[in-house]
């Protein structure tokens, strides 16, 4: 027996340092385009601030430039520009508090507090202040360049210039993995619906809670989504690369939109029908009503890249919305997942193209 319990103790330990090790890979690689842009961008302002401006030991411009661009996937232009500005007011303010009260151990404490002070007064940032703070702490304990102090200051305008330099003209942002996202979402969301159609068609509570498991883990898939093409519209607007993909990253933002209610909606229904089918008995009406928002679902996933299939989620949402009438079934609780079922339909309805006022003229009345 306990040879076994070793073999299994083994077993468990290869196993999981094989996922360890195909994690730590897997951040390797998507941390590769930030690699490459942090790396060319820090040896960029080493040289422009070394050779161009003659400053021996461009430190600060160095750093501000690893700062901004960090290794997060979501990094947009306007974070950079909000991480120098808050680096380099740390600069200015330490250099000019070094010319009046010097350097030593109580000067860095009071050039710390003021830095701080300064940069939460100027933002609500708590990361800008942070920023602020450790590059005051550089100007202040530092020995004074050849330059003078305000030096630092300069090199500090280089490592933000060289950073969104590169974010422009080296885009970061993965469009396979973002596409990898939206494609697990509305299948999560798919599954969620699915789950819930057999659940009404058989009163089996257990299939009930696995789907409402999974809505909730929609969340996740969505913020992920959501920061990504944030990300992806804002290093768009600035790189001169990527104009011509500006009106498809236009088109998913409507996309997250209509996601996000869709997510909101799936997981309001899951709740509902967690409950009506306690009662153990089959609710046919609502599982063909279900099973059609499970369709409408999948043929909206892919209506990001098959315009066909964003014909068909239109037809099949509409036929949907005609279907939602309370007066169709008995029972408060089935009744009311019929009417959590219109906002669905009558959302995918107004994101396909169709006019609000023809969308709720497809809903019977209440």
């Amino acid at each position: 027996m306990s040879r076994q319990s070793e073999s299994l103790a083994r077993l468990e330990r290869s196993i999981r340092r094989r996922l360890d090790a195909r994690a730590a890979l897997d951040r390797v690689v998507l941390s590769l385009p930030a690699i490459v842009q942090i790396v060319v961008a820090a040896t960029s302002s080493y040289l422009i601030a070394r050779t161009l401006l003659g400053h021996e030991l461009p430190l600060v411009a160095v750093t501000v430039t690893i700062v901004s661009l960090g290794l997060a996937r979501d990094t947009t232009p306007r974070r950079v520009v909000e991480t120098v500005i808050g680096m380099n007011i740390g600069i200015v303010v330490a250099a000019l508090l070094v010319q009046v009260i010097g350097q030593g151990a109580w000067q860095i404490a009071a050039i710390l507090v003021i830095t701080l002070v300064v940069a939460r007064a100027v933002s609500a940032s708590a990361s800008f202040a942070i920023a602020a703070g450790v590059q005051s702490m550089l100007v202040a304990v530092l020995p004074a360049p050849d330059g003078g102090v305000f030096a630092r200051s300069l090199d500090g305008l280089v490592g933000g210039a060289v950073a969104l330099l590169v974010t422009a003209l080296i885009p970061r942002f993965d469009l396979l993995r973002q596409r990898g996202e939206v494609a697990a979402l509305f299948s999560l969301l798919d599954q969620s619906l699915t789950g819930l159609h057999e659940a009404l068609r058989s009163g089996d509570d257990a299939a009930a809670e696995l789907a409402l498991a999974r809505s909730r883990r929609s969340q996740i898939l969505l913020d992920d989504w959501g920061r990504a093409l944030e990300s992806a519209r804002g290093v768009a607007a600035v790189s001169p690369w990527l104009r011509s993909r500006r009106v498809r990253l236009d088109d998913e933002h409507r996309l997250l939109a209509v996601a996000d209610l869709t997510t909101r909606h799936v997981r309001a229904i899951a709740r509902r029908v967690e409950v009506v089918v306690r009662d153990g008995r089959a609710h046919p009406v609502l599982a063909e009503l279900v099973q059609t928002a499970a369709e409408v679902v999948r043929l909206l996933g892919r209506s990001r890249d098959d315009e066909a299939a964003r014909y068909a989620a239109r037809a099949v949402a509409a036929a949907l919305a005609s279907k939602c009438s309370p007066a169709a079934v008995e029972g408060v609780g089935d009744q009311v997942v019929i009417v959590l079922l219109r906002p669905l339909a009558f959302d995918v309805l107004v994101h396909l193209g169709m006019p609000a006022d023809d969308a709720r003229a497809l809903l019977p009345p209440l």
